[in-house]
């Protein structure tokens, strides 16, 4: 397998005893750093975390202005699944035929690699499999469980995209296709 770039912490601050929007309890951390991601550049990273009911929020936002962006890969086979991903909480990350995370409220900005980026649409598919009340849906979510499996197995093959007006996201590889959105 190829060596994955590091992601380099800079600097890192945090800021506790913070009143939480959630539980109005002064158990909230703030938490603010920046990394260097390897050919992408500085990120600040933020995040909120109560230890009381157990709230939790962050982002991530590249430390220059950036254009707004669609980057298309595909994942073919295990040294792929080290290709680092960054997805602001502006981002939408879709996977064709298995679904997608999409921006909102509650949206969370993170820096993983695409094996962590396909272990979150696994937990996704999991939740839908486990509430659903039809058979025909458990089968679905269970067909879409073993081909994200096939994939981490390096034996299928796997398109994802990633628009972000805000720019701040990105697929961090010479394969990956970036476009204007």
């Amino acid at each position: 397998m190829a060596k994955e770039a590091e992601v380099k912490e800079l600097q890192s601050e945090s800021l506790a005893g913070q009143l939480c929007p959630m539980c109005r309890t002064k158990n909230l951390t703030l938490t603010e750093g920046v990394s260097e991601v390897p050919f992408f550049g500085k990120v600040f990273v933020f995040g909120m975390h109560c230890s009381n009911c157990k709230y939790h929020k962050s982002d991530v936002e590249a430390a220059e202005q950036r254009e707004p962006c669609k980057y298309t890969f595909e994942v073919s086979g295990k040294d792929d699944l080290n290709v680092r991903v960054i997805r602001s909480s502006e981002g939408f990350v879709k996977i064709p035929h298995v679904g997608s995370l999409e921006p909102g409220v509650n949206a969370e900005g993170f820096v993983t690699n695409i094996e962590g980026l396909i272990m979150r649409f696994k937990k996704q598919v999991e939740l839908l499999r486990d509430s659903a009340e039809d058979d025909e849906d458990r089968k679905k979510a269970k067909n879409l469980l073993k081909k994200l499996q096939n994939v981490l197995w390096g034996s299928e093959k796997l398109k994802i995209i990633i628009e972000d007006a805000t720019g701040n996201s990105a697929i961090v590889s010479d394969k990956a296709v970036r476009s204007k959105l």
